[in-house]
């Protein structure tokens, strides 16, 4: 391995950089979010322009982030606007959680691609099965091929990603193409080849009573598909000319996906009675295709699922490739600044990319992925991401008067009042998942404040020599 004093490659282009994002914010809650949206609102309008506020919401996110990136293009992206703003505990405390929580969204993609390869190819039964009771609460244990093909499928993007960051950011520039060419082909079968697409789908319907909260509903259901520009800055000390194309690469892949996702959600909208919309799989009909298979369905017919499958798929192993490229930065510029393990801030003698970050991240991922567990952490990822964007947003607005000479190559548009808008949009989050789940928003913040117990250990250790950047 190789010691602290060196330095990655900056092997990302511009057109990795917006890979990156593209690819990562394309899961696959574009496919399904839509049914939840319908039942919320009752109207097709009303979904599209759930789907406008929460794409202007992220891109007030995008914009944010796109200043503090070119601002500190350094490895860790949050951590280090954290670290910056309000110093080394909240630092600490992103770290701690984005490990915790983003092995569990890694184990997500990986049994969420499982899911699918068996709606192409039958996996078989569960070799195991067995339900437990964590404080009351059943809870269903398997393991099985899903399982096995979960973890190979983590393991295999492990191996990618070690080889080195060029072909981390080739493949996801494939895997990219692959999905957005994927989702094209949805768009224009739904328009030209649905038996069922008729403009006339789209008329107004009665829209349910409360209309006001089922659409600020739909917002929050539509706001988390667009996530995902935070974590190209993750990996800014691999991207090349940082200042200029990170902001690039947020804002343009912010925009290409909130076109994209306005068309493949007009396309549904055109191609399906609402009622087939709004009956779709969600948690009010678990046992119900997803919007895309119908769409899909209805200008392929008995091989749609296959088709959509596949599409989910490809979506789902992109994210996982951009989403363990981007989280494995983050311990690992932790352990440079010393408040991380060591091992983590070690860089592959050849491939000069944080190997032992990416293997034990990608290991954890597997852990989860066996256990069982990681759905109940994933769930309480939503409300992370928006405790922790409420003070990044912040930052903006704190790093402009504390050092208000440093050279800024982007200047958030709007200053201040898109910043404070997005903020003021993930408080909201939080404050409404206390009062809807208080149970699980109070297990998340007691996760994410566990880290205090850990920062002590790290702040007496001693720290690596001359290893952290200066501040810009």
């Amino acid at each position: 391995m190789a010691d602290f004093h060196d330095e990655p490659r900056r092997d990302l282009t511009l057109a990795h950089a917006t890979s990156l994002v593209v690819g990562i914010i394309v899961g696959t809650g574009i496919f399904l979010k839509s049914a939840t949206m319908a039942q919320e609102t009752g109207t097709p309008v009303l979904v599209l322009a759930a789907w406008v506020v929460a794409g202007l919401v992220a891109l007030f996110g995008a914009l944010s982030f796109a200043e503090l990136s070119a601002l500190l293009p350094r490895a860790g992206g949050e951590y280090v606007y954290l670290r910056e703003a309000y110093g080394e505990v909240p630092g600490f405390l992103y770290v701690f959680n984005s490990f915790l929580i983003g092995g569990a969204s890694l184990a997500a993609y990986g049994a969420a691609a499982a899911i699918f390869l068996g709606d192409i190819y039958p996996l078989g039964e569960p070799w195991i099965e067995h339900t437990l009771y964590v404080l009351g609460e059943p809870f269903r244990w398997q393991l099985g091929p899903r399982q096995a093909v979960a973890v190979a499928i983590i393991l295999v993007f492990m191996a990618i990603n070690c080889a080195g960051v060029a072909i981390g950011g080739r493949v996801q520039t494939i895997l990219t193409s692959a999905k957005v060419t994927a989702i094209l082909a949805v768009i224009g079968g739904a328009f030209f080849a649905s038996g069922s697409g008729d403009w006339s789908n789209l008329a107004p319907e009665d829209a349910r009573a409360g209309g006001g909260s089922g659409f600020a509903t739909a917002v929050f259901a539509a706001l988390w598909a667009y996530s995902g520009w935070q974590y190209l800055p993750m990996a800014a000390s691999e991207v090349r000319d940082p200042e200029r194309n990170l902001p690039r690469a947020i804002i343009g892949g912010t925009l290409l996906v909130l076109g994209l996702y306005l068309l493949v959600n007009l396309a549904f909208l055109y191609a399906l009675p609402f009622t087939q919309v709004a009956t779709a799989n969600s948690t009010a009909h678990p046992d119900a295709p997803s919007v895309a298979a119908r769409a899909v369905q209805s200008f392929l017919g008995p091989q749609a699922a296959a088709a959509a499958a596949l599409v989910f798929l490809i979506s789902t192993i992109g994210s996982l490739n951009g989403a363990l490229l981007g989280r494995a930065r983050v311990p690992y510029a932790a352990a440079r600044d010393g408040l991380f393990f060591s091992r983590f801030g070690r860089l592959h003698p050849r491939s000069r990319v944080p190997a032992m970050s990416v293997v034990l991240v990608s290991l954890w991922a597997v852990l989860l992925a066996l256990s069982g567990t990681f759905d109940q952490l994933t769930n309480m990822s939503v409300l992370s991401y928006a405790v922790f964007w409420i003070p990044v947003a912040l930052a903006v607005i704190v790093l402009r008067r504390r050092n208000p000479q440093a050279i800024r190559h982007y200047r958030t548009a709007g200053y201040p009042w898109v910043p404070l808008l997005f903020a003021g949009v993930m408080l909201w989050i939080v404050v409404n998942a206390f009062v809807t789940s208080p149970i699980q928003s109070f297990a998340t913040l007691a996760l994410i404040l566990l880290g205090l117990a850990f920062y002590p250990i790290f702040r007496a250790r001693e720290r690596p020599a001359a290893t952290r950047a200066p501040t810009s």
